[in-house]
Formats: C-alpha cells, structure tokens, sequence
C-alpha cells in the first residue's frame, strides 16, 4: 500500500507542474500531459480505493 500511495503522490506532482505550465505559460503540450496524468491518477484512486478497503476488513 505504501507503494501504492508513492505512485499517487508521483504523479501528482506531475499533474500539478503540468497544469501549472498550461494555465500560467499557455502550453498546450503540458495541457495534455496534465491531462494524461489526471487519468493515470484516477486509475491509481480505484486501485487505492480497493486495497484500502481490503486493509480494512482484515
């Protein structure tokens, strides 16, 4: 699980310098991989989401 949550916080910090070039800098290419990113993120939330309650019900 710790695993898990280095790769969430990883690409989060991806996400965020990404998103952050687009809105301030206007490039389009870092809005893509933002995006990218953001899809990634939320394949890593349900992969969380099930080991958490896994971990829980043990």
């Amino acid at each position: 699980m710790k695993e898990l949550i280095e790769k969430i916080n990883a690409e989060f910090d991806a996400f965020s310098k990404e998103a952050e070039q687009q809105s301030e800098k206007g490039n389009k290419a870092a809005g893509t991989r933002a995006r990218k990113s953001a899809l990634e993120l939320t394949k890593l939330f349900k992969e969380f989401r099930k080991v958490s309650v896994e971990e829980s019900k043990k």
